[in-house]
């Protein structure tokens, strides 16, 4: 009775091993094409590992745009009122800029003008609720 306690017990760990496996294949899926090409081949052997360094970097362009935002909002002070947010001739000069960045650095230019454009949006937002908090905020004169 012990014995086929212990092998019901090895053949389940065995089928849970098995169920794990398969949902560890499930979320790396062997590559359907092409050969690392990331930091001279050494990434990525795995979804896994393209997904951590996609996280990574992540990490660190939220970090630039919280960085951003501060001087974003430090622009206010020197706007007369909310609708002096607005610069298109400034964002047409920063899209031209940042596409001429993607060119140098091998990203393509309508992602980096897709971004920065609904990224700048977002600022402007932003800008304006900061500009009219702060001036909320701000004492008489």
């Amino acid at each position: 009775m012990t014995l086929n306690l212990l092998a019901l017990v090895a053949l389940a760990l065995l089928v849970a091993m098995g169920a794990t496996a398969r949902a560890q294949d499930a979320a790396n899926p062997p590559a359907l094409w092409g050969a690392p090409s990331v930091d001279g081949g050494k990434c990525c052997a795995s979804l896994a590992e393209v997904r951590d360094n996609i996280d990574r970097i992540d990490r660190q362009i939220v970090a630039l745009m919280a960085e951003r935002g501060k001087y974003v909002s430090e622009a206010g002070r020197f706007k007369a009122d909310p609708a002096a947010v607005s610069a298109p001739a400034r964002v047409e000069s920063i899209i031209a800029k940042v596409k001429g960045l993607a060119r140098e650095d091998g990203l393509a230019e309508d992602v980096a003008e897709r971004s920065y454009r609904a990224m700048i949006a977002a600022f402007e937002d932003y800008e304006r609720a900061e500009w009219t908090r702060r001036n909320a905020a701000a004492p008489a004169k």
